[in-house]
């Protein structure tokens, strides 16, 4: 019997958990199923095409909200052309509402409830060997179909209706059920109805969570088959918290797999250097013993390679926690913290008590170490939260200046207490997946679509990282980081830029126009001129800085800790240390020179660029003296001992040599072959090359 589990995924490097842990928890029936796993940025044709041609006689589908249009078009089309094909669906998309999904999609024959390893193995029993009934089988909701035998009454005289039908294994089955509306009792007609075919749609009790996740077998069988991509993994199930937009806080039980077991497979991850580990986990640290036997374990058998990556409750760590952190290898962990909204009445409003001061002050711990990527999270749509308090908590979780900041807007989850209370917060959401807000009593849809175009340029300009220094720079023109992107968002739409594609030199145009305006804006006295935010009428100086020229000498100082955290030798000497080097005349305005300069570093700092921008300083004049630092480098091996068995001419091609006359006085060597594990960027050596 040919068994098929598949999986949208929402990119390539993603793996599905849910089908690599119930083909492991089949028991006897594994040889038995086949998985197959697709993008939802693959043509449906090309999905359904690889799925026909395996011809599965059992399909089992993976349904998230990111692909519940694509996986039921898949059903339909494939119970179209292969109409015995027995299709189930599972996941958190179909689980609330089961009855209403397989009356809304005739193509399944039935849906997974909640936890499914058991329920799909004890599914394989009754398909491929016939034991037992559906009826027995707990948590899930199935679609019985039989004939229509006539009407009957029983003792009490009551209506009766007659179902004749077979199951899947050919047995005969009949079942009564009273009619459940009076005048359907009272209709004759219903009685002359014989041999017409009819279905029941049966939910069955749900399934009791498993005690321990030890009974559930290791998910992966061959981990050589997931270079470049990502594996997820789960040590525990259910979450302590009862936020109130999360399907998690429905299992508020949680479960532990035991220690023992899990740093087994930690160590498996660790033996084939896989590249990057996700917990799955809902809140990691919940447990303090817990979080610091598995963070010690981590760091005692580090490889230099693999990254773990924990969803925690950044208000729940610890002294002890922290110091731990504090010594990890680069790269060795990254932390994704919930912070959602800073507002209180929010905040009470959806059942969080954390403390935001409390997180800001880990957060910055933390980021003082240099070793842990952060990835904080913020949610638009919630109850109680304006625009304008939208965009305070932006400010104030951006001024942490965190690895990633994830804006995202509420999803009214089928199940949760938010779809409960959608009405009484007066929530507007899409009716199809992903239930995405469109507005709220306390927020508008222009607001939020006003939002959406803040969304995207936070994506292009912050969290891509290649724009790190003249973003730096740029949000030192203006009082508040949200009015930054703001104004990114009108340059935008205002030179009809929006809603296209961009390569990554057309985005550092763009941003070089943007510098631009922004420039003019404080030149012609305007303030704002539509771009800036008004400063007092001090339009000499930067907007909200009121003459505070050491913040624009923060940008040469910050750019001096990134070479040292890059690994180079010491610190940048002879860097900008006041503003008026990094401007015209001193008065803390950017030169446009310096700009490009810093566009240039962030140019480099991630890729050896074959096409040079026009706007980056011309070295030709200067190739003598790059021509013979690479040959003395190729008998000294000073800065690039890793490259030994390379020529000068070799060296050329896989370093960079750049001038940063407006940034410092020496030239910068990027090194492609050593990176920062956090951020991407290229190892920075400062060398000291004549230069007029």
């Amino acid at each position: 019997m040919e068994i098929l589990l598949a999986a949208i995924n929402a990119k390539y490097i993603h793996s599905n958990l849910a089908v690599y842990s119930l083909r492991a928890a089949a028991g006897k029936y594994e040889p038995l199923v086949q998985l197959a796993e697709f993008t939802i940025n693959q043509q449906s044709d090309e999905i359904f095409r690889s799925v026909y041609r395996r011809k599965p006689q059992l399909l089992f589908l993976s349904c998230y909200i990111w692909n519940r249009a694509m996986i039921t078009e898949l059903a339909e089309n494939i119970h179209s052309v292969l109409p015995d094909t027995v299709i189930w669906a599972g996941g958190p998309e179909v689980s609330y509402d089961a009855e209403a999904f397989l009356r809304e999609h005739p193509a399944f024959d039935g849906v997974m409830r909640g936890e499914g390893e058991r329920t799909f193995r004890e599914l394989l029993a009754y398909y491929v060997d016939g034991v037992g009934t559906l009826e027995e089988i707990a948590g899930i909701t199935y679609r019985q179909r039989g004939t229509y035998g006539g009407c009957s009454a029983d003792e009490n005289g009551r209506h009766m209706e007659v179902i004749c039908s077979t199951d899947e294994n050919g047995r005969h089955m009949e079942q009564s059920r009273s009619a459940e509306n009076r005048q359907q009792k009272e209709d004759h007609d219903l009685c002359e109805v014989h041999n017409k075919s009819v279905e029941t749609i049966i939910s069955n009790p749900p399934r009791l969570p498993a005690e321990t996740l030890d009974e559930f077998p290791f998910a992966y069988r061959r981990l050589e088959d997931f270079e470049h991509r990502i594996l997820y993994y789960e040590s525990s199930r259910g979450c302590p918290f009862s936020c109130s937009y999360c399907l998690s806080s429905v299992d508020r039980h949680v479960r532990f797999r035991s220690m023992e077991l899990v740093k087994k497979e930690l160590a498996c991850f660790l033996e084939h250097r896989v590249a990057q580990v996700k917990f799955v986990d809902r809140t990691f640290n919940c447990s303090h013993a817990r979080t610091m036997e598995l963070w010690s374990f981590l760091r005692d058998h580090d490889n230099g390679v693999t990254n773990f990556h924990f969803e925690i409750a950044a208000d729940l760590l610890n002294g002890e926690e922290l110091e731990l952190l504090a010594g990890l290898r680069p790269g060795l962990v990254q932390l994704e913290i919930g912070v959602q909204t800073v507002n209180p009445q929010t905040l009470q409003a959806i059942h969080r008590t954390a403390d935001f001061s409390e997180i800001a002050k880990r957060v910055q711990r933390i980021a003082a170490g240099g070793n842990v990527h952060q990835h904080l999270d913020l949610i638009a749509g919630l109850p109680y939260e304006d625009f304008e308090s939208f965009r305070h908590s932006f400010d104030e979780v951006y001024r942490l200046h965190p690895q990633e900041l994830q804006l995202g807007f509420l999803k009214v989850l089928r199940g949760s207490e938010m779809h409960r209370r959608a009405e009484e917060f007066g929530i507007a959401y899409r009716s199809r997946p992903p239930y995405e807000v469109l507005a709220t009593r306390w927020i508008s849809c222009d607001e939020l679509l006003r939002l959406k175009e803040i969304e995207e340029m936070l994506e292009v300009y912050y969290n891509s990282g290649q724009f790190c220094w003249a973003m730096r720079a740029l949000e030192r023109l203006f009082s508040r980081p949200v009015e930054l992107y703001e104004a990114l968002a009108d340059y935008y739409r205002e030179h009809g830029l929006d809603g296209k594609v961009h390569s990554r030199l057309q985005r550092f145009e763009i941003l070089r126009g943007f510098f631009t305006d922004c420039a003019a804006g404080l030149s012609d006295g305007t303030g704002d001129s539509g771009k800036l935010p008004d400063n007092g009428g001090d339009t000499g100086k930067l907007p909200g800085v009121a003459g505070d020229t050491g913040r624009l000498s923060g940008v040469a100082d910050d750019i001096g800790k990134l070479l040292g955290a890059t690994g180079n030798i010491g610190k940048l000497s002879g860097l900008a240390s006041d503003a008026g080097e990094l401007s015209n005349d001193g008065n803390g305005v950017l030169s446009p020179e310096a700009f490009d300069e810093l566009l240039t570093l962030d140019l480099y700092l991630r890729e050896n660029a074959k096409s040079r921008p026009a706007w980056a300083a011309d070295l030709s004049e200067y190739r003598e003296e790059i021509v013979s630092f690479y040959q003395k480098e190729e008998q000294e091996r000073r800065y690039l001992p890793e490259y030994r068995q390379m020529i000068w001419k070799q060296l050329m091609r896989m370093t960079h040599l750049e001038a940063f006359p407006h940034l410092t006085e020496d030239w910068l060597l990027f090194d492609y072959s050593r990176r920062n594990p956090l951020t991407g960027d290229a190892r920075v050596c400062r060398i000291s090359l004549p230069r007029e």
